[in-house]
């Protein structure tokens, strides 16, 4: 199938979605992360924000449009809708509310810190976890259900990551080892089961040109708030009014800044898993620490 029959194919299902027509008028290309290719897509005086990436890939933007529902069923922070998603020829595709960012002032990224807390309050689960696998970058996110947050982090985040890395040829302490440290580290943490982001680091919020605090490209679970907050110090991290509005919703509990290593590791891992590089480096430093 060519390029001009996908986006028709595309154009087709936002008419279907929205109830309104909808026939392209122009694709420019934009940022769509390091894993999809991104595109505003303007026609008949809307715009929307399209991602997209093999057709085998479709779950991992039919489990981004639901993470993107699940976390606006809060009421609290801003985050972009999924209109549709699917299959167009040999592409996999999402269509997403089109925001247009700014630079943002002290004021609306406390509003961001704010509303995150309230977000983390909002979504309780019951269980850590989701009711369905997503993706961190292109990696396999795995989240069967687990009542324990201690065995949930230690199996599920960082002994999943250093299976994929030792398959990759990545040269760690043994995995039962580390998994067994992180789970004694994390044994007396008994987080709110709180609906997260999942995947926030810089790249992934902004704040729109009315102000308003946005976040986007979800890895979205249940799990320790403090998974969030951890992620925002990573790459670049937030503006400290962020931290401030945060803490004005809901403090960070005592503990936090040893456990923050630890919930990062999952991600230096990952990047080490996407891209190799000076990740491996990093990830053993914060295994040596933790064992």
């Amino acid at each position: 199938m060519n390029n001009a029959q996908t986006w028709r194919q595309i154009a087709s299902a936002i008419t279907e979605a929205t109830g309104q027509e909808f026939a392209i008028a122009d694709t420019r290309s934009v940022s769509g992360g390091c894993i999809n290719q991104g595109y505003r897509v303007g026609g008949n005086d809307a715009e929307y924000f399209v991602k997209l990436n093999q057709a085998s890939l479709v779950e991992m933007f039919v489990a981004e449009a639901w993470g993107l529902k699940e976390m606006y069923a809060t009421q609290t922070i801003t985050v972009p809708q999924a209109i549709c998603w699917g299959t167009a020829g040999d592409s996999s595709y999402i269509v997403l509310q089109w925001l247009n960012l700014a630079r943002g002032s002290d004021e609306s990224w406390r509003s961001m810190g704010r509303e995150l807390a309230e977000m983390h309050q909002a979504g309780i689960g019951t269980s850590f976890g989701w009711e369905r696998n997503n993706t961190i970058g292109s990696t396999p996110q795995i989240n069967t259900p687990r009542e324990n947050w201690a065995d949930f982090f230690a199996e599920q985040r960082i002994g999943y990551q250093l299976k994929l890395a030792q398959r990759r040829g990545g040269n760690f302490p043994d995995r039962d080892t580390v998994v067994d440290a992180v789970r004694n580290q994390l044994a007396d943490r008994q987080p709110e089961v709180s609906i997260v982001h999942g995947d926030l680091w810089s790249g992934n919020a902004g704040i729109a040109v009315d102000g308003c605090p946005v976040i986007f490209d979800p890895a979205t679970y249940y799990g320790d708030r403090e998974t969030d907050l951890a992620m925002t110090e990573l790459f670049g991290g937030f503006p400290s009014a962020f931290y401030r509005g945060y803490n004005e919703v809901w403090q960070l509990d005592k503990g936090y800044q040893q456990r923050k290593s630890i919930y990062n590791l999952y991600h230096i891992l990952n990047h080490f898993n996407l891209f190799g590089g000076g990740y491996g480096s990093q990830a053993k430093r914060i295994i040596q620490q933790i064992i």
